[in-house]
């Protein structure tokens, strides 16, 4: 069987949730290829990003290309192709995730829910009842849907997310000596999901003898930069780091500070795990509070309580034993469960049921009536102040 997985080449968890899938699901004899809107050119000129070349196809849309002729153009690609199915990445480019009412129903539709976001959720329940499966990658997104949303409980699975052996087996370093603590923030530095602007407040209740690494780029980058005044002597920065040397830069770290205001899941979590380096995060219930144990391979702190997420840093700083047997303990729980076997085993058993028994879906609609349900288009929230939607995230992820 062969699989198009919506998505184009990026530093992000939507194509680290490819690579994992592609990886896992060839031993089952399903291949899975990327396709997304990216130029060719782009790619093949990057040394990190050419390779990619070899499992995906690049649709660039031409100048003045609209939404219907690039909808058309993907969905003859994937007839080209021979897909058997596809995977369609919520939230992804509208294009990608509004095809999935145009396919025609032989193709086994996948549905991938990726974030715990109202706007997510809208598209999700848009797209509902044109896909055969949903799969939500943590039980909070599952909880949600079908809880709130009446999605059917059949069709809603929860698959977490893999790392692959390489990132698993990847070699460790001698952690900091007592008193003293190397974090890590690693991701996008976006405040709306990410909260990156706590971090300064964080690292100001810290100890002194506390670094700070930032590694990552995105919107609110340049204001982050400002918000560190006054403590240069304990930050720095160093852009987006390519997936390779992702394992590397954990290993020199002791701890990993995820402040966020809403995941759905929290890969870089796994990543540090994996590497020993002691996460700290957001206690998002259902999403990082089934990833980590608190005090036993991590710690977790209420979103936005800056104070507290100091003292959990303080502390690890202050008791390495301590901090030693929950990196002991993270490396532990990632091999046992979070290995891309799994992953494949649970993939490849959805897909066959798919297979032997596809639920009824309503007939494609003709892509000459192209447009986008009212779930994928801007909702009222667009509209509110960053402040105010800031705190209505920050409410719904302590719920």
């Amino acid at each position: 069987m062969k699989f198009a997985f919506l998505v184009a080449p990026h530093l992000g968890g939507t194509y680290t949730v490819f690579t994992q899938v592609r990886a896992a699901l060839a031993p089952f004899g399903i291949a899975v290829v990327w396709m997304g809107r990216t130029r060719r050119e782009k790619l093949d000129v990057d040394p990190d990003w050419s390779p990619t070349l070899k499992f995906g196809v690049p649709l660039a849309p031409m100048e003045g290309m609209d939404e219907a002729s690039q909808a058309k153009m993907m969905a003859a690609e994937i007839e080209t192709a021979g897909c058997d199915g596809v995977f369609i990445n919520v939230l992804s480019d509208h294009v990608s995730m509004n095809l999935a009412r145009y396919l025609p129903e032989t193709l086994l539709k996948v549905m991938i829910v990726h974030n715990i976001s109202p706007g997510t959720y809208a598209a999700a329940r848009a797209l509902q009842g044109h896909v055969h499966a949903t799969v939500c990658v943590s039980r909070r997104i599952r909880d949600d849907l079908v809880r709130r949303f009446r999605f059917d409980p059949v069709r809603t699975v929860v698959i977490d997310n893999a790392l692959g052996l390489p990132e698993i087996s990847a070699p460790q370093v001698s952690r900091g000596v007592s008193g003293q603590l190397r974090v890590l923030f690693l991701g996008r530095v976006d405040d709306a999901s990410k909260g990156v602007f706590w971090l300064p407040r964080i690292l100001r209740y810290c100890s002194e003898s506390t670094t700070l690494t930032v590694a990552g780029d995105g919107p609110d980058l340049a204001r982050l930069r400002r918000s560190f005044a006054g403590l240069e002597h304990q930050v720095s920065f160093l852009g987006g780091v390519p997936p390779d040397k992702v394992p590397a830069l954990l290993a020199a770290h002791d701890a990993l500070i995820m402040p966020s205001r809403f995941e759905g899941f929290g890969y870089v979590l796994i990543e540090a795990m994996a590497i020993g380096c002691v996460p700290v995060a957001s206690n998002i219930p259902g999403v990082t509070s089934t990833i980590i144990e608190d005090k036993r391979d991590g710690l977790l702190f209420p979103v936005g309580k800056c104070r507290v997420a100091a003292q959990c840093l303080d502390a690890l700083a202050k008791k390495p034993v301590w901090r030693e047997a929950m990196s002991a303990a993270a490396i532990e729980k990632v091999r046992g469960y979070y290995g891309i076997d799994r992953l494949g085993r649970e993939y490849a058993r959805l897909i066959e049921t798919l297979r032997r028994d596809p639920p009824p879906l309503p007939s494609p609609l003709p892509l000459s009536s192209w447009r986008l349900p009212p779930g994928l288009r801007p909702g009222l929230r667009t509209y509110l102040p960053a402040p105010v939607k800031n705190l209505l995230r920050t409410l719904r992820a302590r719920a």
